[in-house]
């Protein structure tokens, strides 16, 4: 017997038991004779047991390396049943991307008969299979795959910097997803391990799709940022190029993507020590150049490439530990030094962006951190001091209907009705009034 058959014949048992003995108790302490009761004569009306018609939902964790049927069989489903539903699950989605850590559910009638299975194949999809009572429908079981209704809206949301980017906007009701994407979007101009603080405030005006069922909402383009940090506005919206490529570009037409990034770390880390012509070496204890910029991180901390460029060394350097070093277009070098693990090999192409090595202790050091610098023809240079240029610039015969668009999205932003934005988007047109005045 299975284990929903033995739960539900030991319920309807104890039932029935309850049931009889209350009706007996009852009516003997209203008077009537319990030995008369239990004599041979014709038997008292009984009250059939009440049985809970809620039905019952079950979630079937997908562990690791589970297959459909593994996660199916911990439900005990008679075989008759647990076959065809495991092959029309098969036939409808690709079940190689089962997520380990989510669940299939299974709901069951209050007799513990399956009736449906439910699984959340994506954001926007939603995989069911009905069970039917009849053993011949259940053979030819159908799983259909069904798009959750949404809505999609483009919203402003605003908000104050408290602590960290990501809390400012989980507090604000949003996804951390949208920290990570704003912090790509400025990449080039903000290191957001170092440069923002508390009091900071920004505005997004981002599409944004709400689902019927509730579940957390998801985000499309961003078609606006704005971002004042201790004063300074750094800005972007969303404008086709000449050849009609979706670009950011800064209020000036400038892109926002630059020849390189300000960080070479993905993740939070501060800068422990600074470049300097003159600075005493905490392992040698003798003063000499320091022609690089230490984040301190920790060991495995993932490092990235601040510009598309090929790896020229990839290998132990003395005090450097393990060292990654590339060239970049136009006569730049940069230098990845101490680094617990190397990913890449000498010659290899490497994109702006991509991961390169971690974090480490490795050579002459007293801790974990990445000592990172960065070379113009043959000339180390002050990384945090450096005007990076950027990709694309507008030009000139395009800036009018850049800035009519400019325009149409601050005023998206504005009419959010939000305090923060009403006082971010008076402080960026303000800048971009006083730069147009500097200008002429």
């Amino acid at each position: 017997m299975t284990r929903p058959a033995r739960l539900l014949s030991g319920a309807l048992l104890f039932g029935l038991l309850a049931s009889t003995a209350t009706a007996l108790l009852l009516d003997y302490g209203n008077g009537g004779s319990l030995p008369l009761l239990l004599s041979s004569g014709p038997a008292p009306d009984v009250p059939s047991p009440v049985v809970d018609e809620t039905p019952i939902r079950e979630e079937l964790p997908i562990l690791r390396g589970d297959t459909v049927q593994t996660i199916l069989s911990r439900a005990e489903l008679e075989p008759a049943i647990e076959g065809p539903l495991a092959r029309a699950v098969i036939e409808a989605v690709d079940v190689r991307k089962l997520r380990a850590g989510d669940s299939l559910l299974l709901t069951r009638t209050a007799l513990l008969e399956p009736r449906r299975l439910e699984y959340q194949v994506d954001n926007d999809h939603v995989l069911r299979v009905e069970i039917p009572e009849s053993q011949e429908q259940i053979e030819s079981l159908t799983a259909i795959v069904n798009k959750i209704p949404s809505t999609v809206a483009t919203v402003p949301i605003c908000a104050t910097l408290e602590d960290s980017l990501f809390e400012s906007i989980d507090s604000a009701g949003e996804s951390p997803e949208l920290a990570i994407r704003m912090a790509e979007l400025f990449a080039w101009d903000l290191d957001f391990y170092t440069d923002p603080q508390n009091g900071d405030t920004f505005c997004l005006l981002v599409e944004k799709r709400s689902y019927e069922n509730r579940q957390a909402p998801s985000y499309g383009k961003i078609e606006a940022a704005i971002y004042n940090n201790n004063g300074k506005i750094h800005d972007a919206f969303l404008f086709a190029d000449r050849d009609g490529r979706p670009v950011y570009y800064s209020s000036d037409g400038k892109s926002t993507q630059g020849a390189f990034l300000r960080s070479p770390l993905k993740f939070a880390a501060r800068i422990s020590s600074g470049f300097s012509r003159n600075r005493l070496h905490p392992v040698l204890k003798t003063r000499r150049p320091h022609l690089g910029i230490d984040y301190a991180a920790p060991t495995g901390t993932p490092v990235q490439a601040i510009a598309a460029g090929t790896v020229t060394f990839s290998g132990r350097s003395g005090g450097a530990g393990n060292l990654v070093k590339l060239q970049h277009a136009n006569g730049f070098e940069s230098y990845y030094m101490h680094l617990s693990r190397r990913q890449v090999k000498a010659g290899q192409k490497i994109q702006q962006g991509q991961q390169i090595g971690h974090v480490g202790a490795t050579g002459l050091v007293t801790g974990p951190h990445l000592d990172f610098r960065i070379r113009k023809n043959g000339k180390f240079l002050d990384f945090e001091r450096l005007d990076l240029p950027r990709q694309t610039v507008l030009p000139a015969s395009r800036m009018a209907a850049f800035r009519t668009r400019r325009k149409d999205l601050l005023a998206k932003i504005r009419d959010g009705h939000s305090r923060e934005g009403d006082s971010i988007v008076a402080k960026a047109i303000a800048q971009m009034r006083a730069s147009a005045n500097a200008a002429n």
